[in-house]
């Protein structure tokens, strides 16, 4: 009997991997098996799609990142990975669109290194958000280690510890570490409310998620400072209990796409898979203020 499930496990776990022949896989063959992993059905009108090189190339590794900038691919190459899997924009705009930049110096400087090293660049955006639960999301929450704190199964909204909004961030920029916090609000409010906006969810979101009864403090990505921090910053003058912090696009969802590596290796048997952190765009001129 105990050989008889031993051989039925082996049975289930050969099973669980799709069987790719011998001599590899192919670019394309890997978003497939993608596809067939989410939760959501896949969309014809979406951003995600090739953006560079020949999806039916054999892929000698996956790199994962949230940007391809030129740092993360050279990474990639140097690690042998030809496959770019990436959350946002090769091309400085959401759709890709690369007509106005055909003699940009920096447009043809990086295509031409990506072409040079034949590098298969799949963009995974709007499944990936779209997936239950969303794959972004759920990535942030773990690095967070907000588990505990959810308040239900949205991973919108967080209760904690009674503390003050300048001893959340403190906390925050730890674990966010090489993020710039910009915080609006009084920092001596007590807080217990959280709602968490990864990306740039827009100013209509935010501030829907922050003109509720439970949001005291919203975390959020990114929003221009005309929107989001006007209304907090106004909210806060009035006397009303709200504030906001941000951390920058790519700290609020990096995490994300740490986690989709960890998730492809689920079901990517025998490829090397590694996830490339892209970190802060930019640096700061002095050393963070106190609050």
């Amino acid at each position: 009997m105990k050989l008889y499930r031993i051989c039925l496990l082996f049975a289930f776990l050969l099973g669980s991997f799709p069987c790719f022949p011998k001599n590899g896989i192919t670019a394309s063959q890997v978003v497939e098996e993608i596809k067939k992993h989410l939760t959501c059905s896949w969309n014809k009108e979406t951003v995600d799609t090739f953006k560079s090189g020949n999806p039916d190339d054999k892929i000698t590794g996956i790199a994962v990142c949230m940007f391809p900038d030129m740092a993360a691919l050279k990474k990639a190459v140097e690690n042998g990975c030809n496959l770019i899997i990436v959350h946002e924009p090769t091309f400085y705009s959401h759709l890709d669109k690369t007509d106005a930049l055909q003699n940009d110096p920096v447009y043809r400087k990086k295509i031409e290194y990506i072409n040079e090293h034949k590098l298969i660049i799949f963009r995974f955006h709007d499944h990936w958000h779209s997936t239950v639960p969303d794959g972004i999301y759920q990535g942030m929450v773990e690095k967070l280690g907000w588990q505990k704190n959810q308040t239900d199964q949205s991973m919108l909204y967080f209760r904690f510890n009674d503390q003050t909004l300048e001893s959340f961030a403190r906390q925050l920029q730890e674990k966010l570490n090489g993020s710039q916090l910009r915080v609006v609000g009084d920092p001596q409010m007590h807080i217990t409310n959280v709602a968490l906006a990864v990306g740039a969810s827009g100013s209509d979101a935010h501030i829907k998620l922050l003109n509720n009864d439970f949001t005291e403090v919203l975390v959020a990505g990114e929003s221009a400072e005309w929107e989001t921090y006007e209304y907090v910053l106004d909210a806060s003058m009035m006397g009303m209990k709200k504030a906001a912090i941000f951390t920058g696009h790519i700290s609020s969802e990096e995490a994300g796409m740490e986690y989709c590596a960890k998730w492809l290796k689920t079901f990517i048997p025998n490829v090397p898979i590694l996830y490339i952190g892209n970190g802060s765009s930019y640096w700061p001129v002095q050393k963070p203020l106190k609050l």
